[in-house]
């Protein structure tokens, strides 16, 4: 019997960061043996146990052979005769494939020892690749997801997802087996990706492989619309403020969700005093569009009731958070009813930061539109003859132009 820490608490010793979870697998014992060494048995699927006191997972080795659709569409075969290099190699990624040996079945081991690398994650580790394991990669759709929050939790640190592998995840999503992930598991990772240091790399990678078609079609027919182009750019720089900011989960679903609303990210913001009614019925209508939107995506992914409110209170009040200081006493009081403040000043504080985190993108790709107005204006755009101050005066107003000339949504 021979027992290996393997998977994400290997790959995390050795890039420097904390170790959550540790897991293990076993090879060469049989569930008797476990049982006898008093572990408990749990999961109908394939034998884990729990280990008698650190309560830490432990895994018979085991291989998988593809017998249906979606992620549970596998058989799994589970024997003392299952070797450490059969069992990682059913893995996803080449930094979730490697092991550590532990001395035995019991030890509190400390995590060193000589990495069990069979795939290739070492190389991968140091050149900050994403990679696939083998081609059987292509028979789970949930290694989609779960590469994509990898890429999330990583790219901080440089790492990218390997071509090849992204081949692979463009076919898994044409080929529809997408359809048959649980929306359980759909929220189980999309909400571990959301609570990244970078969550806005997650939702990225699913737009442009086409991934999120399935489980939340409003979001992707916002950011593929050519109208609305900056909308994703904005919320992706909302989400990395977020992430910076340490926003919790709902605040930062509220602000992907905020992509429905397109009124939101208008460069001028609504007029509080406004008696327009035209304008105030396109409003509320865009608003019941981005609620109904929210809502569908809720019940196609399973979101949990707190983050489907928050979002769609965000949503409805989003325009009154952002001018808080143009509104009248008589608003503010209608907000604080709305938002029920009154019984819980909490939430208002966040649907404010919230509101903030979304103005200071919309902010930010404003001067990022005129940064590139600026580098797009040299010398060689103004008159040759001109001299000492008139050059300067004359590159600030072609840059003006050419800012003023931007598209606004």
């Amino acid at each position: 019997m021979q027992v290996y820490l393997v998977g994400g608490a290997v790959r995390d010793q050795l890039l420097g960061r904390p170790i959550k979870d540790k897991d293990f697998v076993v090879v060469g014992a049989t569930v008797a043996d476990m049982l006898a060494a008093g572990f408990q048995q749990v999961g109908a699927d394939f034998p884990v146990f729990l280990h008698p006191v650190s309560r830490e997972e432990y895994a018979l080795a085991r291989t998988e052979r593809k017998q249906g659709l979606g992620y549970q569409g596998f058989s799994v075969h589970a024997s003392p005769d299952v070797t450490l290099r059969e069992d990682l190699q059913r893995r996803d990624l080449t930094v979730n494939a490697m092991a550590i040996e532990v001395k035995s079945l019991t030890d509190d081991m400390p995590i060193t020892g000589k990495v069990v690398d069979y795939y290739g994650g070492l190389d991968d580790i140091e050149n900050k690749t994403l990679c696939h394991v083998s081609s059987a990669f292509s028979e789970d759709p949930l290694r989609v997801l779960r590469t994509a929050r990898f890429y999330g939790r990583y790219y901080d640190l440089g790492f990218s997802i390997a071509d090849e592998t992204l081949l692979l995840m463009r076919q898994l999503v044409r080929s529809g087996e997408l359809a048959h992930l649980s929306s359980e598991r759909i929220w189980q990772e999309s909400s571990r990706a959301m609570m990244q240091v970078s969550p806005q790399v997650y939702w990225q990678q699913l737009f442009e492989i086409g991934a999120l078609t399935e489980y939340f079609a409003p979001l992707h027919q916002v950011w593929s619309h050519a109208q609305y182009g900056q909308i994703r750019e904005i919320v992706q720089t909302a989400l990395y403020f977020a992430g910076q900011m340490q926003l919790n989960l709902s605040q930062r679903w509220a602000l992907l969700m905020a992509s429905l609303n397109t009124d939101l990210f208008a460069l001028k913001p609504t007029d509080s005093n406004s008696d327009n009614i035209e304008s105030d019925n396109t409003a509320s209508n865009n608003i019941a569009t981005a609620v109904k939107g929210i809502n569908e995506i809720g019940n196609s992914a399973k979101v949990p009731k707190a983050q489907t409110q928050f979002a769609t209170l965000f949503v409805q009040q989003a325009q009154k958070l952002s001018i808080i200081d143009q509104l009248r006493a008589a608003e503010k009081i209608d907000l604080i009813q709305a938002c029920s403040a009154h019984k819980a000043p909490d939430k208002l504080s966040q649907l404010l930061v919230t509101s903030h985190v979304l103005k200071l993108a919309i902010q930010h790709r404003q001067m990022m539109l005129a940064l590139g107005s600026f580098h797009a204006i040299g010398m060689d755009d103004i008159d040759q003859n001109l001299k000492g101050p008139a050059i300067g005066e004359a590159l600030r107003q072609r840059r003006i132009e050419h800012l003023q000339a931007q598209p606004v949504l």
